[in-house]
This record gives C-alpha cells, structure tokens and sequence, in this order.
C-alpha cells in the first residue's frame, strides 16, 4: 500500500465495509439501513479509490449505460424501500458491471493462506477454476 495516496487507501476501506455491510443487509434479511449505508459506502469507495473522473469513464461508457442505470436504479429502490426488487436489479447491474473481474479477485483470493484452503476443497475448486478458465493473464 505504499504506491497508495491516503484517498486512495480510504476508498478502498469504503469499498470493503461497503461489502461488508451489503452482505450483512442480505443476512438479515434484506435489512434497509445495512443496505443502504453498504450501497452509499462502495459507491463512495469506488469514486475515491479510482477518482471522480475515472469513475465517471468506467460508469458511463456507451456499452454499460445499461448496467449502471440497473445499479443505481437498483440502489434507489433499496433507498426507496423496494428491497427485493432492487436487489435483484442492482445485482444485475454489478453483475454486468464487474463482471470482468471476478476471475482476477479470485486469482487474489487464491493467494490468501486461509482462503487458500477453502478455495481447494474438492467441489468449490471446480467451480473456481471454472470461474477463472482462461481469464488469468499467467
């Protein structure tokens, strides 16, 4: 983290409770403030950690037009107190969005020493190495 500015290194904590606590509105059942405080903390993550002007290049290119107005249409919702719909679009979205990276977070996650474990047991190594096919650039 030395190549890092402090923005940078703030966006990317931003970034990780905003998973942190989406993942947790999910666990309980779609509860709206952890939701929400996850969604406005990985959109604040990700325009800090890359920059305004990045994050409006990545966001609004012409071929992901479609995905981010599912993302924050889906974000709004959430707000609004539609959560299982908004979910469900908002994961569209990310899904579409973020896709391309997936192969590489689990290349890293690989690399972990207790995920490592997990990752190679015996039915959830297939599906990774399926999820990361030819994607890898080693």
């Amino acid at each position: 983290m030395a190549f890092l500015s402090d923005t940078q290194k703030v966006g990317i904590i931003l970034t990780c409770f905003g998973i942190v606590f989406t993942f947790l509105g999910i666990l309980m059942l779609g509860d709206r403030g952890f939701l929400a405080i996850g969604n406005l903390s990985f959109l604040a993550g990700v325009t800090l950690g890359i920059g305004i002007n990045k994050t409006k290049k990545f966001f609004f290119q012409k071929e992901k037009l479609l995905s981010t107005t599912c993302f924050l249409g889906g974000i709004l919702l959430v707000l609004w107190g539609w959560v299982v719909i908004g979910l469900i679009i908002e994961f569209f979205g990310v899904f579409n969005l973020f896709g391309a990276f997936f192969p590489y977070i689990l290349g890293v996650l690989r690399e972990v020493p207790y995920l490592r474990k997990i990752l190679s047991l015996p039915g959830i190594k297939q599906a990774v190495d399926r999820a990361t096919e030819g994607n890898l650039p080693m």
